[in-house]
């Protein structure tokens, strides 16, 4: 596939008119001077500011942190951190090499796990042909970025990536509460595989976790 064509236009957001030229955004796998605007997009998509939260915040981002340091620094056969980066002076050629990135604007992770037979005592267990499958995680986009493309421009990436290492499934986690993030998936091609239940749903009501799946030919 031509790694091109996860390049592609659009217009800086409304919430920064100043900056109304038009740009463009390309994808690539992360790099270790990505990690700290990896964390700030990762930490504000999934952790509030307010109330409590804004005390215990900075402890979430260096957990973060050191999470996604360790995982990137692995350099596991597979396991891909990727970003889109935000570019400027994009021409009708399509020239790479002639732009310069700006901001890194989103961000997702795949890799490949692992069944153990411990599995059989969750309270949902699914079933593979296999016990090796490839998993996407941690999908997320700068707030100002949103309604882009830019999420469904990784998804692509994601898929292409997961099609070299050899399967034809890609599975994902989604709270059932997050709809935005279901409207995307559900778009993206991918279908309801299994509602997970947890300890914490059964007893405090908390939003249980969707499977889901989206299979594709090689």
């Amino acid at each position: 596939m031509n790694p091109l064509f996860f390049l592609s236009k659009f217009l800086q957001p409304q919430a920064q008119e100043k900056l109304s030229n038009e740009f463009s955004f390309f994808i690539r796998v992360a790099q270790p001077k990505d990690i700290n605007s990896i964390t700030e997009i990762l930490t504000n998509s999934f952790y509030s500011c307010q109330g409590i939260m804004g005390y215990v915040r900075p402890f979430l981002r260096l957990g973060i942190y050191e999470d996604l340091r360790n995982r990137i620094r692995s350099k596991s056969e597979h396991y891909l951190c990727i970003v889109a980066m935000v570019v400027e002076n994009i021409e009708f050629t399509w020239d790479v090499s002639n732009t310069r990135e700006q901001n890194l604007v989103g961000t997702v992770e795949i890799d490949v796990r692992s069944r153990s037979g411990m599995d059989v005592l969750l309270l949902n267990s699914w079933q593979l042909d296999n016990f090796e499958y490839a998993y996407l995680s941690n999908l997320a986009v700068d707030v100002n970025y949103r309604k882009l493309g830019v999420a469904q421009k990784l998804l692509s990436y994601c898929e292409h990536k997961v099609l070299g290492w050899g399967f034809c499934e890609l599975y994902l986690h989604v709270l059932e509460n997050n709809y935005t993030a279901r409207r995307l998936y559900d778009k993206a091609g991918y279908q309801l595989q299994e509602v997970e239940w947890t300890f914490g749903s059964l007893l405090f009501g908390q939003p249980r976790k969707l499977l889901l799946r989206k299979s594709f030919s090689k």
